[in-house]
């Protein structure tokens, strides 16, 4: 028996062009371990960015209490000012009351002892009738 023609090609040519063809056709998939590695890489990108969209809102949320802080303190410091200024001018309107109370008596006063002096009889009989009614009052 006479062995097979093959024109020119062997065997482990032919076996070699098939693992070839397999190759072209069908790319290899990643290992399990790449698998893992692409998806932490993913998980590590969503965090981050997670983490900076986070710390991004906390910074602006920080600012805007600051701000308000600001504000608070402003408005704090501008009524203890206009309440200072109301106080000033209650206590001056009261030193200026006291002052013609003070007068106005000393005026009543100056006038009762004025008329003592021009009627002394009279004032005397006025003081005992004034003191004998308040002790009935004060009696009962």
């Amino acid at each position: 028996m006479r062995p097979a023609r093959t024109f020119g090609y062997s065997k482990t040519t032919a076996l070699s062009e098939k693992a070839l063809n397999k190759q072209v056709q069908a790319p290899e998939e990643p290992s399990a371990a790449e698998r893992i590695e692409e998806r932490a890489e993913r998980v590590k990108q969503a965090t981050s960015s997670a983490v900076a969209g986070a710390k991004e809102a906390v910074e602006r949320a920080a600012d805007h209490v600051e701000e308000s802080l600001h504000h608070a303190t402003d408005k704090a410091a501008d009524a203890a000012t206009r309440a200072n200024a109301k106080a000033s001018e209650y206590r001056e309107r009261g030193r200026e009351a006291y002052g013609e109370a003070v007068d106005r008596a000393d005026e009543w006063l100056e006038k009762a002892r004025d008329y003592v002096r021009e009627k002394p009889v009279q004032s005397v009989a006025i003081a005992l009738g004034a003191g004998w009614l308040l002790g009935r009052i004060l009696r009962r």
